[in-house]
């Protein structure tokens, strides 16, 4: 029962569900109380968990268990050095380590426990390792100490013996290698003042002597040594020790085996899943993933699988997967760019579904991650499809009449407001049609808006170049901005599509209005303020910089009944009106 409880706390200790190997190791330890593995086992576990108390206790009593195994003095050390005790965890791996050289897991929870003494050291200043004494070296005073003592005074001449005192004080570390030499010891207990010789030979009796202390003779001490036994005696026999008892078998660290074993079956299935994804045999190939993520829990098994989902077109399992990839990978702090290839492959499913606001989130959650060109490009593509899909939706031809019956019933009860807003609706609903803008541009004009106005009636004109009604509001706005050439260009156009001259009253009346205001502009000018006023005209200035504008000109100085033929030109004759308002060419003088 034990052993069957063993099992499945190794199980789960290998799929990373630390708590429920707790238990299993529990309930084996209650069958069988005397097994160290278990608590080996699950001090492993609670460590895992960071209950490192809990994990020291179990190691203890592993240790107390099998005092002459190695992997449990390890498992102590690892939950020592978590509780902070590094002495305790450094005594604990070098147990560990004596008992099994060859425990690398000791080893390197040694190496870590000694980095972290030395950290502690140097945080409280212990970085001198000569424990102090080489800052005396640096003393201002140490050559006139030298020079004034009879026992060092001769060194000084020693310019070898003095580089090397000179190089202790930058370098304390040399203190050891120093010591080497006699002289060393001199020179410190004339620095630190005290007598540091141990042991003088003026100080020992005559040769087979003893020692004295402050001229008293001190007894030595022998030690005894066992007689020799005579030749002739031959020494009994002694009995032969009975054999030592075959020392148990080390456990097996089957937690571990387990996991490697769990691995490596499922790289198997990984290996077989991909073999059948490329042959496009999906359904294998996903069984093989799905084997693989039961024998050990890995990330990329759920995204080979959510591919394989992907390419079969079972798009709500692939979305299954990645969203569990995402979540898996949240716990065990996966590789962001592995997450981000999840929430990609998210966007993707949604993109192939149609569900373009879904599509979006999730590529922009993957570049989040982790910032691809793929990615990129394929969120531009969403955003435009999913802004061109909406536009799509709301188009409706019948919808756009009613708005546009709306907005005209507004505009004769003179709400100018609520008629820009139906129109609005109107071009919403079919954009394509003239009309709307061209109606909305009358509102505006009427708002005082007046270059929305003309934004309108250019969109309007995009649409149909031979939209009449939209040249003359155009117009309309622009002699309001008090654009006045603009204005007659507006006119002009509009003149050269009314083929039947149905506008044609409409369209010289507004000609007309436009030239006398200019007219008016300009009454009184002096010569000066009239060029002035020109030059800043740019379509004044292109038409006279127009070299056929510029020969006609000059041709209608010599001629001016030539001006006349050239006028039949509808082109020439509104360019010409156009020199003719900004008082370029004067009439009649």
């Amino acid at each position: 029962m034990a052993d069957a409880l063993k099992a499945e706390g190794n199980k789960l200790f290998a799929a990373k569900d630390f708590t429920g190997a707790v238990e299993k190791f529990t309930q084996a330890i209650e069958q069988d109380p005397t097994n160290h593995v278990l608590y080996s086992n699950r001090s492993g576990a609670y460590a895992s968990l960071k209950q490192y108390e809990k994990a020291a206790e179990d190691g203890t009593k592993c240790t107390e268990l099998k005092p002459d195994w190695s992997k449990g003095w390890g498992r102590k050390g690892t939950a020592l050095h978590g509780t902070g005790d590094l002495v305790g965890a450094t005594d604990a791996f070098e147990e560990a380590v004596k008992l099994d050289p060859a425990n690398a897991s000791a080893k390197s929870g040694l190496e870590a426990v000694k980095r972290a003494v030395e950290a502690e050291a140097r945080a409280d200043g212990m970085d001198d390792p000569s424990g102090g004494l080489g800052s005396m070296f640096n003393d201002p005073k140490m050559m006139e100490k030298l020079a004034n003592n009879p026992k060092t005074s001769a060194f000084l001449g020693d310019s070898a013996f003095m580089a090397k005192l000179n190089g202790l004080k930058t370098n304390p570390n040399a203190m050891g290698e120093a010591m080497g030499d006699p002289r060393f010891l001199q020179v410190m207990s004339v620095l630190l003042g005290i007598d540091m010789s141990f042991g003088n030979p003026g100080d020992m009796a005559a040769e087979g002597g003893a020692a004295t202390k402050n001229g008293a003779r001190v007894e030595e001490e022998d030690e005894e040594m066992p007689d020799l036994q005579p030749a002739s005696k031959v020494a009994p026999a002694q009995p032969k020790k009975a054999p030592e008892p075959e020392p148990e078998p080390e456990p097996v660290d089957e937690e571990a085996l387990a996991a490697k074993k769990a691995k490596e079956d499922a790289d198997t299935e990984k290996a077989a899943g991909t073999a059948a994804y490329k042959k496009r045999s999906f359904d294998e190939a996903i069984a093989h993933y799905t084997k693989a993520w039961d024998l050990h829990k890995d990330i990329t098994y759920l995204t080979n699988r959510s591919a394989a989902n992907f390419e079969k077109g079972d798009y709500d399992a692939c979305i299954a997967d990645c969203k569990q990839a995402i979540d898996y990978g949240r716990e065990v702090y996966a590789d962001f760019k592995i997450i981000a290839k999840a929430y990609g492959r998210m966007g993707s499913t949604y993109e192939k579904q149609g569900d373009l606001a879904n599509a979006v989130e999730y590529y922009q959650r993957s570049l989040t991650e982790h910032r691809t060109p793929d990615i990129l490009n394929k969120l531009r593509a969403a955003e435009k499809a999913k802004i061109t899909a909406a536009r799509n939706a709301y188009l409706s031809p019948e919808k756009a009449e009613e708005a546009r019956e709306l907005g005209n019933q507004k505009f004769k009860e003179s709400d100018w407001p609520a008629a820009v807003e139906a129109y609005s609706e109107m071009i919403k609903r079919a954009p394509e049609d003239p009309r709307g803008y061209s109606n909305r541009a009358a509102c505006l004009i009427k708002l005082l808006t007046f270059p929305s106005a003309v934004a309108d009636c250019d969109e309007a004109l995009t649409r149909d170049p031979t939209f009449i009604r939209a040249y003359l509001r155009k117009a309309q706005a622009l002699f309001a901005m008090k654009e006045y050439n603009k204005c007659l260009d507006a006119c002009t156009a509009a003149s050269q599509h009314d083929k039947d001259g149905k506008n044609a009253r409409e369209i010289q009346q507004q000609s007309q209005k436009a030239l006398s205001a200019q007219y008016e502009a300009q009454e009184g000018e002096s010569e000066e303020q009239t060029q002035e006023r020109i030059q800043r005209d740019p379509d004044i200035m292109r038409i006279l910089g127009d070299p056929v504008m510029q020969s006609i000109l000059q041709q209608a100085k010599g001629d001016p009944k030539a001006l006349q033929d050239h006028m039949r030109n509808p082109e020439i004759a509104a360019k010409v009106q156009k020199l003719m308002a900004a008082g370029v060419i004067k009439m009649g003088r």
